[in-house]
């Protein structure tokens, strides 16, 4: 299955095309910008779909990172990919970002606790054991997230670990890799359409008492 993958979930904007009959990346695109990706998505899906050497006719199937991460970054992403997949006649999956995340652990028998500092005292976490699901995504105050990291035998992967030594870090943005991404797109069963996974809700709220009343 040709497979085309898309990150616009955190700082990176990324595009790559996966062969899971022969599990090779046959060709990605990846940029830190932090912002602007709608600007950029459309040209590096084009780049990453002509070094590929196929065409958009030969994409099989679309991954597309949905959250958690940036509010606008995920919206841009989705829509892009949602648009391609129904325009190509295609399934389009969605993939979550603290699975990536867990993805680029070394393989451990213990339990892996992904988790994305989120700020303002809170994290996203996620467990896995084995690269399955223990539990589902959720954000959670800084203090939760530090007494489930402490529970013996589990290992911290994501920009939250360094929290646990000093709760008052500042720490690195969040990457997807790309051909993580194509990997998991790959094996995920499509359920419906692809849809942002947001666990916190936009920044920008509706302003009150400036509603026109109608007539």
């Amino acid at each position: 299955m040709i497979v085309l993958a898309i990150d616009t979930a955190g700082v990176d904007c990324a595009a790559a095309v996966y062969n899971s009959a022969t599990d090779t990346v046959l060709a990605r695109v990846s940029e830190t910008i932090g912002r602007g990706h709608a600007e950029r998505l459309m040209a590096m899906i084009e780049e990453a779909v002509t070094t590929s050497g196929l065409s958009l006719d030969d994409i099989e199937k679309i991954g597309v990172t949905v959250g958690p991460g940036s509010f606008t970054g995920i919206r841009v992403g989705v829509a892009a990919a949602r648009g391609l997949a129904l325009a190509l006649g295609i399934d389009c999956v969605g993939v979550c970002t603290l699975e990536v995340l867990a993805r680029t652990a070394p393989e451990t028998d213990a339990p892996v606790i992904a988790a994305i500092n989120a700020h303002r005292d809170e994290v996203y976490v996620q467990a896995f054991q084995k690269g399955v699901a223990l539990d589902e995504p959720a954000l959670v105050t800084l203090e939760d997230f530090l007494s489930r990291a402490s529970e013996t035998g589990t290992r911290t992967i994501g920009s939250a670990a360094a929290l646990i030594t000093d709760p008052e870090a500042v720490t690195e943005p969040d990457h997807s890799p790309i051909d993580i991404v194509a990997r998991i797109s790959a094996t995920t069963k499509a359920q419906g359409k692809a849809k942002p996974l947001y666990l916190r809700g936009p920044d920008a709220k509706p302003q009150t008492g400036f509603a026109v009343s109608r007539a």
